[in-house]
């Protein structure tokens, strides 16, 4: 047995199988050849060296007086001679077998399931290793094509094989034979020599995984990738956001002057690519993912639907739109919304006033006031989980949130100064605040009959102030303009 002690060292040191794989793939084999030369393995027994040097295979056999079946059976006295005077009838004893004596068909049947065996073990064993390998890239090179499909070598001479096909493509690449293909493994399958990876140059997770590499604050999770749609060899949007305040998750990505991400450009053959912030506010989403076009303005014309306008300038609707609509295609899958997109000469043409919103059609454009609210859950686009919590703290009016923001004292349990500051530009962009003057009383209003031509004079003198910004109306008291919400003081003269 000493060939077999060396094929056994080998196959565990050289090939990479396992040594219970081997015991089994052995005893399988030397109990297929028992069986053709006997007609029956039920008694054959293999035993192995504790260290796995040798193997030998047994017949245990019953001791009887008077032999019927030669197979299972030994007479008494034989078997005496075999194991010493100890033995009795009705024991049982293991005979050593001679595989040399095994007929020849069964030597070649017992090759063949040791040949089966083995590559059944490679196999299982390729399966579970690659199984977890799922979602991972892998490089490889064009070995030849069929029907469209493409075959990768990826070594390991011929067992692992990449299968790249026609449904996986990007659609604009063109290989070569030999030319190297980076792609996502997708699939494992058996074949009869080893095993099959299906591979893919269309899914998202192959941008997500390069970007990755490409930009160390993905990985260390600084920045997160939110959201990807794509449409394979021409373009891809991807929504991102950051955990830091201070870190800007767009530049992140992009790199100085665009290196990191022209890195992911080039592996994805020139595929364009849309990198642009995530936010939890659809309206601000939405116009963020349709970029690269300029939007004037989201309105959200369905909530429950997820159904929103979107109005932009002449010189940017066919740049929102996309080649053959796949700008907003992709916008629409990205947010997960059905937008539609006006110019503002569209949009004015539409009854808007059933929308939720504090502003009409013309309003958009600055043509007419804004509807009176007053309520800061009635503000367009404002977080609705903030407003209740300012709600729960009696702070629910524009004017107390204006007063208690100017006066820094607004502490809310989950409401951060981000949101606040939020709701404050929310507030300077959709609400004109308006002095209401307070009734005179009738003793007042007597008083001051004798000097109302006093009075008429000094108020056609009286001196009337704007902001510098914006150019709203103020007064001496205030120290925020309350309609662009910058800050100013008064110096006397």
């Amino acid at each position: 047995m000493s060939e077999m002690a060396e094929a056994i060292r080998a196959l565990i040191s050289e090939k990479g199988y396992s040594e219970d794989s081997v015991k089994q793939t052995i005893e399988k084999a030397l109990k297929a050849a028992y069986k053709r030369t006997y007609g029956d393995d039920e008694n054959a027994i293999v035993k192995f060296n504790d260290d796995m040097s040798d193997v030998s295979i047994y017949s245990r056999k019953v001791v009887v007086d008077g032999v019927y079946d030669p197979v299972k059976e030994i007479e008494l006295e034989d078997a005496r001679k075999l194991a010493g005077d100890e033995v009795e009838e009705g024991d049982e004893i293991d005979i050593l077998e001679d595989p040399k004596t095994f007929d020849r068909s069964a030597v070649t049947v017992g090759k063949q399931t040791a040949h089966q065996g083995l590559n059944e073990t490679y196999k299982t064993s390729l399966m579970n290793e690659y199984k977890d390998k799922i979602g991972e890239m892998i490089i490889g090179y064009h070995q030849r094509e069929r029907n469209g499909n493409i075959f990768v070598d990826l070594g390991n001479a011929g067992r692992i094989e990449g299968f790249l096909p026609t449904k996986n493509q990007s659609k604009l690449e063109v290989y070569e034979k030999g030319d190297r293909i980076k792609a996502l493994i997708v699939d494992v399958k058996p074949t009869n020599t080893g095993i099959q990876l299906v591979l893919s140059r269309s899914d998202t997770k192959l941008v997500s995984s390069i970007l990755e590499k490409e930009v160390p604050e993905i990985a260390d999770g600084t920045v997160e990738i939110n959201r990807i749609v794509r449409d394979a060899g021409y373009r891809t949007k991807i929504a991102v956001s950051s955990a830091r305040e201070e870190v800007d998750p767009v530049g992140a990505c992009v790199g100085l002057r665009g290196v990191r991400i022209q890195n992911v450009i080039r592996e994805l053959m020139n595929e364009k690519i849309d990198v642009l912030k995530w936010d939890a506010d659809p309206a601000i989403f939405i116009k963020n993912a349709l970029s690269p076009a300029q939007v004037e303005r989201v309105i959200i014309t369905d909530a429950d639907k997820k159904q929103a306008l979107a109005i932009v300038e002449d010189s940017q609707f066919s740049l929102a739109i996309g080649r053959q609509g796949q700008n907003v295609r992709l916008a629409n899958r990205l947010c997960d919304w059905n937008i539609d997109v006006k110019t503002i000469e569209q949009a004015e043409e539409l009854d808007l006033s059933s929308f939720n919103t504090v502003q009409n059609a013309r309003n958009l454009f600055n043509d007419e006031a804004a509807e009176e609210i007053s309520k800061i859950s009635e503000l367009p686009g404002v977080d609705t989980e903030v407003a209740e919590l300012l709600k729960a703290a009696g702070i629910e009016e524009f004017q107390d949130f204006v007063e208690a923001y100017d006066n820094g004292t607004i502490n809310v349990e989950g409401v951060s100064k981000e949101a606040l500051d939020k709701i404050n530009e929310l507030i300077s962009e959709n609400v004109e605040f308006v002095e209401e003057e307070e009734p005179e009383t009738e003793a007042e209003e007597t008083a001051a009959e004798p000097q109302a031509e006093e009075t008429e004079a000094a108020a056609e003198e009286e001196e009337e102030y704007f902001c510098p910004e914006c150019g709203a109306k103020i007064t001496l008291d205030m120290t925020h303009c309350p309609k662009c919400g910058v800050e100013f003081e008064f110096e006397e003269e």
